[in-house]
C-alpha cells in the first residue's frame, strides 16, 4: 500500500521532470530567441568555433561573444525554434539544430555542446542563411 501511495504521489513529478529536457539547451534557445549574446556566452567553451554565413573562425570566449553580439545587432533575432537535438554516438556530447527568425530573414542554427559531468559548453555554433 505504501508503494502504491508513493507511486501515485511521485510518478507525476518524475514524468514532469523527465520532460524538462536539458536546462542548458533551454537557456541557449532562450538566449538565441532574444538575441542575448551575453547569456549565450555563458555556455561558450574557452575556445569556440563560430561560423557566420560561411565566415568560419575559432575565437577565444570574449572575442566570440563580440562576434555573436555583432551578428545579433545586424540581424535582430525574433524567435528561435529547436527542430532537432541528439547525442553523439561516441560520447555524451549533444547537438541541437534549430531555426532562428531575425529582422533580415531566417537562419539555420547548428550547435555542438561538449558535455562533462553536469556541465555543457558550446564548442561550435553555426548561423547559415535559411
Amino acid at each position: 500500500m505504501k508503494n502504491m501511495l508513493f507511486l501515485l504521489m511521485f510518478a507525476p513529478m518524475l514524468a514532469f521532470a523527465s520532460k524538462q529536457g536539458n536546462p542548458s539547451l533551454e537557456a541557449i534557445a532562450k538566449a538565441l530567441s532574444s538575441g542575448d549574446a551575453d547569456a549565450l556566452s555563458k555556455y561558450f567553451a574557452d575556445n569556440i568555433e563560430i561560423s557566420i554565413l560561411d565566415n568560419e573562425q575559432v575565437y577565444p570566449k570574449a572575442k566570440a561573444t563580440e562576434a555573436v553580439r555583432s551578428f545579433f545587432n545586424t540581424n535582430k533575432p525574433k524567435a528561435f525554434a529547436q527542430v532537432h537535438q541528439g547525442t553523439s554516438r561516441e560520447n555524451s556530447d549533444q547537438y541541437c539544430i534549430g531555426n532562428m527568425s531575425a529582422s533580415t530573414g531566417s537562419y539555420r542554427v547548428y550547435i555542438y555542446l561538449k558535455v562533462a559531468g553536469n556541465t555543457a559548453s558550446i564548442q561550435e555554433i553555426r548561423f547559415d542563411k535559411g
